[in-house]
Formats: structure tokens, C-alpha cells, sequence
């Protein structure tokens, strides 16, 4: 059982980069502690520009949803205290953590967490998996969802399923009897030859 609580968390925006002006239009977040959601976190926010059309396409969220949406900064304010100081799991983190920094600077305040990206992670748990997107591990780890992809919340609930699903890998494939975030944090930044024997010395280390 891993004991610590971790918070998983997705956002849908306007583009692709905060640099060129791109802003959140929608958060999503699970609070996971020992194998279970114990909190979340939804809402659409008003960015205070359009949307186009291919980001409407992609997400299903268009200029008239986010219309009466409170403002961005109303929303990460809420959003900060809800992460607190808690260690985050993002899939493709390096997005995500850019709208964090972004949308955290407009409203004076920085990021204090820890970030582990699950992508990175799954790419050294699940080496033999077709691909590393969300939607192509979902199928592959055979995790139950509701078929939706692309809104916050629902993403932010698959990587919460996902990022236990690998936690359980690790644990049954390598015989490691506590993952910790750190152990996480560390196994998505090293090489993926070198995760095996990694994983063994841990497990030996514990078992002592």
C-alpha cells in the first residue's frame, strides 16, 4: 500500500505554450492517499480570450461554456491551496507544469511541489506498451474508464489510475514492498536500461 497522498492533475488550455499567450480553460485534479481518491478538483475557467476552433474540436469546451467560468486567476487561487505542498503526477508534466508556473505567476505566487511525470514513468515500467499516451495505456493496462479523453478531471482520474496501476507493476514484477514518490520521482528520470537492476537493488535494500 503506498501511504503517502500524491495529487494527480490535468489542464485543458488554449494552445500549447503560456510564452505566446496561451492561458487554462480547464483544471481537473484527484487527491489520491493509500490507493484511493480522497478529494477533487473541477472547474472550467474563463481565460479571457477566444478559443478556437481546434481547441474546441479537441476538448468539447467552447467560448460559451467558459463564458460565465470564473477567471483563471479566481481559479488558481483555489487551485493553489488545494495542491498545498503536495508532491504532483502529471502525464506529459513538462505541459502541465508550464500552465502551473504561468498561471501561479499571474497571481504572484510559484510552484513548491514536486512533479513526476507518468509518461516518463511509463515508458520504464511499460517498456513494451505500443505507445505512452494516456488513452493507449489505458487500454493496454486494461484500466476501467468512461471513454472520455481530453477533459480535465477525466484525464486527471486515468493518470490517477494509471500511476497506481504502475505503483502495483513495480511492486509485483520486481518485488519492491514500498514505492514511494521518491522512488517514482527517481525511476522516471533515469535511463530505461538501468531501471531493472535499479529496482532489484531496491527491493534487496528493503527486504534486509
Amino acid at each position: 500500500m503506498n501511504n503517502y497522498p500524491v495529487i494527480i492533475f490535468d489542464f485543458e488550455t488554449t494552445g500549447l505554450s503560456p510564452k505566446y499567450g496561451d492561458r487554462t480553460i480547464e483544471v481537473g485534479a484527484v487527491r489520491i492517499e493509500n490507493n484511493q481518491v480522497t478529494d477533487r478538483f473541477q472547474s472550467l475557467m474563463n481565460p479571457g480570450c477566444r478559443i478556437n476552433s481546434f481547441i474546441t474540436s479537441f476538448t468539447g469546451i467552447s467560448n460559451e461554456m467558459v463564458k460565465k467560468a470564473p477567471p483563471c486567476a479566481e481559479l488558481m487561487e483555489q487551485f493553489s491551496e488545494f495542491i498545498g505542498d503536495y508532491p504532483l503526477v502529471a502525464h506529459n508534466a513538462s505541459f502541465d507544469r508550464r500552465f502551473l508556473e504561468a498561471e501561479l505567476e499571474y497571481i504572484g505566487k510559484g510552484i513548491r511541489n514536486d512533479i513526476v511525470c507518468s509518461m516518463l514513468t511509463a515508458r520504464r515500467v511499460y517498456p513494451q506498451a505500443p505507445n505512452h499516451k494516456l488513452g493507449t495505456l489505458v487500454e493496454y493496462c486494461e484500466l476501467a474508464n468512461d471513454g472520455t479523453f481530453h477533459r480535465a478531471l477525466a484525464d486527471a482520474e486515468m493518470t490517477g489510475s494509471l500511476w497506481l496501476a504502475m505503483i502495483e507493476t513495480i511492486k509485483e514484477s520486481f518485488a519492491v514492498e514500498e514505492v514511494s514518490f521518491e522512488l517514482m520521482q527517481k525511476v522516471s528520470r533515469m535511463p530505461k536500461a538501468k531501471v531493472p537492476a535499479y529496482l532489484a537493488k531496491v527491493a534487496k535494500k528493503q527486504s534486509c
